[in-house]
């Protein structure tokens, strides 16, 4: 699959909670945690589970930066 986001962030699945119809996902990356809500059915045709290697594909016109 071809895409225009060029910031991809490769992390495994930590944690998943299931709602009504969006799941909370927090995948790891190195030392730090992304979270994402995706739909329930997204995840379900995924087949997302805890310890799965995921992508965190992330496009937009507004990054903030900080420093320490």
């Amino acid at each position: 699959m071809t895409l225009s986001a060029r910031n991809k962030l490769v992390g495994k699945v930590e944690e998943i909670q299931f709602g009504g119809v969006m799941a909370h996902v927090v995948v790891r990356v190195g030392k730090d945690l992304i979270e994402s809500v995706i739909t329930k059915r997204s995840a379900d045709e995924m087949k997302l589970k805890v310890g799965d290697t995921v992508k965190a594909v992330i496009k937009s016109t507004e990054v903030m930066l900080e420093k320490d």
